[in-house]
């Protein structure tokens, strides 16, 4: 067998490089959620004790922020991999350096879901205040979870549900139709991308509220499914599929009232 040729080696070793980047990002993201997403003895007493109103400053709100940005880098980088993986492989193809293009393509892509994060700490503050949610952060209507639930089951089954998730299921086709040159291009087609992974799995997330914000064996439920849903080949049956179960438990929940 003859030896690799020296793009092959160059590519071989971007891959680990990405790899081993992004590895580093989620494992660390895990780490922060597990060790209380900054939250201090304080916060936590606060949140133990459901008959008081948690009174929301702006560092808490950002903090708040900051645990959903966490939070979305630990669920949704594993299945964005792939799509990275090949936009360096193609960029440094064409260009003699592809880290700094990797970089810029993954802020791209978070900065849509930071943008979301900001969202859901705003929706968060309101249930807050509302008094809808739990000392775990989850929602303690039945009524309004039993509506999350058919919502987001119901949405698996929409037109814009299936063309989000088309995109990412095939990172081939999105080279091919929003591909941009330069560092900025890669931020820009992060930013598409993230876009695709947002319209995809938005109402997913919101299912966080459901399980609880604190509740680290449905964030990672959530986001297996949502690594499974777009790797798997069967990923947009096993979707659909979901989403029956989905609406089914949302139905039983109000049913239940």
């Amino acid at each position: 067998m003859s030896p690799p040729s020296n793009l092959e080696a160059v590519l071989s070793r971007d891959r680990i490089i990405v790899v081993a980047a992004l590895s580093g990002v989620v494992v660390l993201s895990w780490l922060y959620l597990l060790a209380g997403a900054g939250l201090g003895k304080h916060d936590m007493d606060g949140m133990a004790m459901p008959s008081m109103r948690m009174e929301w400053s702006g560092a808490y709100f950002a903090l708040m922020a900051l645990m959903w940005g966490v939070m979305m880098a630990a669920m949704m980088l594993p299945s964005a991999a792939p799509m990275i993986l090949l936009h360096s492989s193609i960029y440094r193809r064409r260009v003699k350096e592809s880290t700094a293009a990797s970089a810029m393509f993954v802020v791209g892509y978070m900065a849509v879901w930071a943008g979301f994060s900001i969202a859901a700490t705003g929706l968060q503050w309101m249930l807050s205040y509302a008094a809808l949610l739990s000392p775990m952060m989850e929602l303690s209507s039945r009524a309004l979870a039993g509506i999350l639930f058919i919502a987001a089951g119901a949405y698996q089954w929409t037109p814009l549900k299936q063309a989000c998730l088309r995109r990412c299921r095939s990172p081939l086709d999105f080279i091919m139709t929003h591909w941009r040159e330069g560092l900025g291009g890669s931020f820009v087609m992060g930013v598409l991308h993230g876009g695709f992974c947002l319209g995809c799995c938005w109402l997913l997330m919101l299912l966080l509220f459901v399980g609880g914000l604190m509740n680290f064996a449905w964030i990672a439920a959530l986001a297996v499914f949502v690594l499974v849903e777009k790797l798997s080949p069967a990923g947009h049956w096993i979707g659909r599929a979901a989403g029956v179960v989905l609406a089914g438990w949302g139905i039983i929940a109000l049913a239940s009232l």
